[in-house]
């Protein structure tokens, strides 16, 4: 009967457990799914060991693994047990999963995640007449020019302020009208630059004004214009230094420009020698090189006509641009990586996990115990008799067998001639040895 309960007892906290692995596994993946793509399932195991080596953590992982498995003889002894060894088997290969993609993400946040949108600029002037004198109001006739933006189709929830798009600002007006010191009006991206959603400008003036927008994209990273020969023949205008050494790389390679003997050289060709004026360079030659092909890119030129015409209703003009904004992938993955949602929980899962196992491993102990003392009670408690005193022999300190010694039979084996004789002699050499010291001699 008692080996029956603690048999329940074993299944009932099997029982449990599965229940905590099954809703650790699901809830873990649906949560995932509900943020992510489902190759970017969240699911976190354990806490994060910085501090340890990558030895460390290996040893600490397939430790805490090993804690895990259920041995052998349990799973021999309930079935049930199969299920929850395949739950484990499958947060392994999740694991694996995870790691993978943690890395491929890490991998990919490196490099610049953009996309192309379009950004609709706003050209719009108001006029205010002159009054005559006496009337509370304005006595000079004045204009208004704002200029503003927002992207199309913006699908995020937060409004990128218009002027972060943009490192410079130039409006230039008529010079005839407004003079060579009064004709620039310009803005330009500092340090402590507050975004701002538009610029304004107003100047005195009562007749149409033709002016020219200057747009200076602020690209980020830096975006450059090469030189017209070696975008001819690399097929880029306007593209990060990053892009550039890569497609020249790429042109090189296609070509066969490269030494056969010496790698580090390149052979140039001949548009190569027109270009960097020289047959052979070093691959590290060509960052320097390649420097001074290097322009900054050209603005956007907007020209606009400021209307003070009352009966002129076209006073705001649209124009769209292409801009590049940051994908809205890569604030994810960044969340992902950085995210501890749940960790708490699952941390106290896992504790819960390693718990229910030792208790499944004392409980078969305890079982074994039953079980070998139901099938036979006299061996088994002359067994348990004999652990019991080796047990306490151990803790005595107890040195060889005093149940036997005290038997006669004990003494009438056939080593106790051989122990005599030895016992003898090592008296006898523990008296010589004192002799010698007491006469100050050594006797042979």
């Amino acid at each position: 009967d008692k080996t029956s309960e603690i048999s329940t007892d074993i299944r009932n906290v099997l029982k449990n457990k599965l229940t905590l692995i099954g809703i650790h596994a699901i809830r873990s993946f649906a949560q995932g799914q509900r943020s992510f793509p489902p190759d970017f399932v969240h699911v976190q195991v354990g806490l994060p060991k910085s501090l340890y080596s990558p030895t460390e953590k290996y040893l600490v992982k397939r430790r805490k693994m090993a804690d895990k498995v259920l041995p052998q003889r349990i799973r021999d002894l309930v079935p049930e047990s199969q299920a929850y060894m395949d739950l484990l088997a499958f947060e392994r290969k999740l694991d694996q999963t995870i790691a993978r993609k943690r890395m491929e993400i890490q991998e990919a946040i490196k490099k610049p995640i953009t996309q192309k949108r379009k950004l609709r600029i706003y050209i719009s002037n108001t006029y205010t007449p002159g009054k005559p004198e006496g009337e509370e109001a304005e006595k000079v006739a004045s204009w208004e020019l704002r200029v503003e933006g927002k992207l199309l189709e913006d699908p995020g929830k937060q409004k990128r302020k218009f002027s972060s798009f943009f490192k410079s600002l130039v409006i230039e007006l008529d010079k005839e009208l407004y003079g060579p010191d009064n004709h620039l009006v310009e803005w330009h991206r500092m340090p402590t630059t507050q975004e701002t959603d538009g610029f304004q400008v107003k100047r005195p003036g009562d007749v149409n004004v033709k002016c020219t927008l200057l747009l200076m994209l602020d690209h980020q990273p830096p975006q450059y214009k090469l030189d017209p020969r070696l975008a001819r023949l690399l097929g880029v205008h306007t593209q990060t230094r990053a892009s550039i050494m890569q497609a020249l790389w790429l042109y090189i390679k296609n070509n066969k420009l490269q030494d056969c003997h010496e790698k580090e050289y390149i052979n140039c060709n001949r548009y190569f020698r027109q270009i960097f004026g020289c047959p052979r360079m070093r691959f590290s030659d060509i960052p320097m090189k390649l420097a001074s092909l290097l322009q900054h890119p050209e603005p956007i030129v907007i020209n606009h006509i400021i209307s003070v015409d009352p009966n002129d209703q076209k006073k705001t003009a649209c124009f769209d641009i292409d801009v590049e904004v940051d994908d809205p992938l890569k604030a994810q993955m960044t969340s992902f990586l950085s995210s501890t949602t749940n960790q708490q929980e699952i941390t106290a899962l896992e504790m819960k996990i390693h718990e229910t196992i030792e208790s499944i491993n004392q409980l078969k102990t305890q079982r074994d115990f039953m079980l070998s003392f139901s099938n036979s009670p006299q061996d088994f408690i002359q067994d348990w008799l004999k652990s019991q005193s080796r047990d306490l022999k151990l803790m005595t300190d107890t040195v060889g067998n005093p149940e036997e010694e005290r038997r006669t039979e004990f003494y009438h084996s056939p080593w106790v001639k051989e122990a005599i004789g030895r016992y003898i002699f090592s008296k006898v050499q523990q008296r010589r040895q004192e002799l010698e010291q007491v006469l100050g001699i050594r006797l042979t």
